[in-house]
């Protein structure tokens, strides 16, 4: 647990294991045993998952499930769990981009759901990172152009929901139909949210829960961002076999405001004046650093020790596709830039998944420091941040934040500290 800080202690270090804290009321092992069954069913239970929190997710079912348990599940390279799982398998595939790992465990789960009997009870262990793991084309869509319209929606600037309703529309397994191919057999959904408003049919583009199909706001939504071949799958999503709807208990059980109420509280005991910024957050992740910026400032000019916590899901519009970087670095860097080394303010943001964008950082550090030591370094923090190469700025710095694979996913999780009666707090 993090303890409230002293003057020893320094202001990264509490910023490290505030995230750390909220990760930790976010993970399966917390979260899962209290809402699992505790009767076995007359048959099995088959547990099918799909996200970077699945393998993880399946461990815990493995543990505390009674009765007889098998299943699948489909977690991102590097993602698998860290306990045993006994009959339920484990896949690991690409992300964000599926590839024929994703492929061939979409068709085996398929075939997995078809074999339970009404005696059977299937358990949907579904979160973020899921839409690109499981990947079962409709007719007529190939993997590859399925590759081609997810790669083109990632670089575009689409927020998820946008890009998960495409997704949705050119599959055979997501909005519901994984829980249509496990006929009469019952049906229990548990998931881990990802996406802002914790809708059950968005998170991991909702393979167990059914949704509104319409293919010409699918279509719509490739066309606002230019994507260049419409009529290659046009057609074929308006031709596709509808989903029959499946209705049955279905649970989030961790989301962004799980793992920031658990800061708040934290916070809250060690003096600090908790400011809830949002925790459903969406936009360009510059531009809310800028706004984030002006609005610590605010505080500064206030007095006093404050802590403004958000969540959601940024984006980033890639102008330079051989930039490294995510959403959480590119949101500090503008942040960096806009406080121009105000002494009073330190700030962390990281995705709670332990992967921002497609690095092996979780996310980045910023200090009063940080934009006079870039440029100490002979570094243009706004070449950079304009570049997209946001995870070279960082690095150089020695600002990155590494955690490796957590195995869970709420999204981004943003601490800024604002100490404006103390003066400058740390060097970084």
């Amino acid at each position: 647990m993090v303890r409230a800080v002293d003057a020893g202690n320094s202001r990264r270090s509490l910023l490290e294991r505030l995230f750390a804290l909220g990760v930790g009321h976010c993970m399966p092992g917390r979260v899962l045993p209290p809402v699992l069954p505790n009767a076995p069913p007359a048959g099995r239970n088959l547990v099918l998952g799909a996200g970077k929190a699945a393998a993880e997710m399946a461990a815990v079912a493995f543990e505390h499930l009674p009765g007889r348990t098998e299943g699948l599940v489909v977690t991102r390279y590097g993602h698998g769990a860290q306990s045993p799982t006994g009959d339920i398998e484990v896949v690991e595939a690409g992300h964000p981009v599926p590839d024929q790992r994703s492929v061939e465990a979409a068709e085996r789960m398929l075939d997995m759901a078809s074999s339970a009997t009404a005696d059977d009870r299937v358990l949907f262990m579904m979160s973020g990172g899921g839409s690109a793991l499981l990947c079962a084309p409709i007719d007529g869509v190939s993997p590859a152009r399925k590759q081609d319209v997810t790669r083109f929606l990632l670089h575009s600037g689409a927020p998820i929901d946008e890009i998960n309703c495409v997704r949705k529309h050119l599959s055979r397994v997501k909005g519901g139909g994984l829980a249509q191919a496990a006929g009469a057999a019952d049906l229990l959904t548990f998931a881990i949210s990802d996406v802002v408003g914790d809708a059950l049919s968005d998170i991991a583009s909702g393979p167990s829960i059914p949704f509104d199909r319409d293919p010409d706001v699918a279509i719509g939504m490739l066309a606002k961002y230019g994507y260049g071949d419409i009529d290659a799958v046009a057609d074929a999503m308006r031709q596709a076999e509808p989903i029959a709807a499946r209705e049955h208990p279905a649970k989030v059980v961790a989301t962004a405001k799980t793992a920031l109420d658990a800061i708040a509280r934290e916070l809250d005991t060690g003096g600090w004046t908790v400011v809830r910024v949002g925790d459903e957050l969406e936009g360009d992740a510059a531009q809310v650093g800028r706004d984030h910026a002006a609005l610590a400032k605010r505080y500064v000019a206030e007095g006093g020790r404050y802590a403004l916590l958000s969540g959601g899901e940024l984006t980033v519009h890639v102008n330079n596709r051989a930039g490294r970087g995510g959403p959480s670095l590119e949101y500090l860097a503008s942040l960096m830039i806009a406080l121009d080394g105000e002494p009073r303010v330190e700030a962390i943001a990281c995705d709670s998944d332990g992967i921002d964008g497609s690095e092996d950082n979780a996310g980045g550090y910023v200090s009063p420091t940080s934009l006079a030591r870039a440029e100490g370094l002979q570094i243009d923090a706004r070449e950079h941040l304009e570049h997209n190469d946001t995870y070279t700025l960082f690095e150089k710095l020695g600002d990155l934040i590494v955690t490796g694979p957590t195995r869970t996913n709420v999204n981004d999780i943003r601490v800024i500290l604002i100490a404006a009666d103390e003066g400058q707090t740390s060097s970084g």
